[in-house]
């Protein structure tokens, strides 16, 4: 596909995660204009042009858009962009999945009152703002229980609570984590996470792919340590988690996009949504579709962001590889804690067998912090295999082969 001098599109966020979105949208031959308020953000670089600008000026993002005539706008693994995609979108009278549906996929209280009306199963919850909503809260929902932003993502502002005194204590980071000052708790649910990955045309959903999201114990209980393709669930319990991905979508609205459901299967035989984005997700997950089924999601959402047709053969799966993300963290991961001295060895975990892709996010006297959001994650490893097991064990395997030093403390 070359759409050359047929497309210009607005690219939101230029940061390190939305490198490999603008490089594969160079291949594809098609004219960018990214913006991101940080001038030195790697992205600026691979635009056809860069401009440092905040993305959370809608205004300022729709003007970019205008002085360029651009034929779309995008963004790519930035929750908090959805939304001033979608608005600059109808400002400039391009396609978009509509300022309504955004904020019900990024708006985590919006989203779970319209689930709750359509249906959809979901843990228990209530919009917290100050400690005496809380306790109230902590009645209908009762312990133990998660604590998040309303609206935010990568884990920050989420805690796991067993009493009213955790929630009192973490509530103001929480807080503090959403733009609007709004926090919800949520019940907590023991479970198999998974992650779903959806195309949607003219409102039909296509469920791409449905992987395993291994979640490390204790305060970071949020990050994902793994994602393993295909999901090792089966049968019933796997139909009920397709089934619960695909009603999020629909009772959402979200007609013309990429889906990102999070389903939790439990042993009482319910699959809950846990969360959903309308956005190619970040932690690599379109290297899910890439490898594991041989989709392109970037082709796919940049011909939505432009209005044209995706046709099927975009979305048909052309195999059934399966393969495992596995990332490099501290301790439950290979990384030891404390500020870098040195690194080596990725040239030794390039070259194992059955690894495909890797990459570090360390740089000297960065400092290795035990896992509590995804920021702490510092690179990753995708291995391929016959089997997700194999898969697995050859990307841990590749892992522990890097040569990590840190100062004593």
């Amino acid at each position: 596909m070359t759409l050359g001098a047929k497309g210009t599109v607005l690219f939101v966020g230029a940061g390190r995660h939305q490198r490999r979105a603008l490089a594969r949208l160079k291949e594809l031959d098609v004219r960018i204009v990214a913006v991101d308020r940080n001038p030195d953000a790697p992205g600026l670089t691979i635009a056809d042009v860069g401009e440092v600008v905040d993305f959370s000026d809608a205004e300022s993002v729709v003007e970019v858009g205008r002085r360029h005539s651009v034929d779309g706008v995008m963004t790519y693994a930035a929750d908090r962009a959805v939304p001033v995609v979608a608005s600059a979108a109808e400002a400039l009278g391009l396609p978009g999945i509509g300022s309504k549906t955004a904020h019900l996929m990024t708006n985590k209280i919006a989203m779970r009152r319209e689930l709750a009306e359509a249906g959809v199963p979901q843990p228990s919850f209530a919009a917290v703002r100050t400690i005496h909503e809380a306790r109230a809260a902590a009645e209908a929902v009762g312990f133990p229980a998660v604590l998040k932003p309303a609206d935010s993502a990568g884990q920050r502002g989420l805690f796991l609570c067993e009493s009213l005194d955790d929630v009192d204590r973490h509530l103001h980071v929480s807080l503090a984590q959403s733009t609007e000052r709004e926090a919800i708790l949520e019940s907590y649910h023991e479970g198999q996470e998974v992650n779903g990955l959806l195309v949607v045309r003219g409102g039909e959903p296509v469920v791409l792919t449905l992987s395993d999201r291994r979640r490390p114990p204790g305060p970071g209980f949020g990050v994902a340590l793994t994602h393993v393709f295909p999901s090792t669930l089966f049968g019933d319990a796997l139909e009920e988690v397709r089934r619960t991905g695909v009603h999020t979508v629909n009772a959402l609205g979200l007609r013309d996009g990429v889906a990102y459901p999070q389903v939790l299967w439990s042993e009482d035989g319910v699959a809950r949504l846990i969360e959903v984005a309308a956005r190619i997700p970040a932690g690599q997950m379109d290297s899910v579709a890439r490898y594991g089924v041989g989709v392109d999601l970037i082709e796919v959402a940049l011909l939505q962001a432009l209005g044209r047709p995706v046709p099927d053969e975009l979305v048909q799966p052309k195999a059934q590889q399966p393969m495992a993300i596995s990332f490099l963290t501290a301790e439950p991961g290979p990384l030891p804690t404390g500020k870098l001295v040195r690194v080596g060895g990725l040239d030794r975990v390039q070259a194992f067998p059955g690894v495909v892709e890797a990459e570090l996010y360390l740089q000297r006297g960065e400092t290795i912090r035990p896992v509590r959001v995804d920021g702490d994650r510092r690179g990753y490893v995708i291995a391929l295999g016959d089997t997700n097991l194999e898969a697995v064990e050859r990307a841990e395997a590749a892992a522990r082969l890097l040569d990590v030093e840190v100062e004593a403390a």
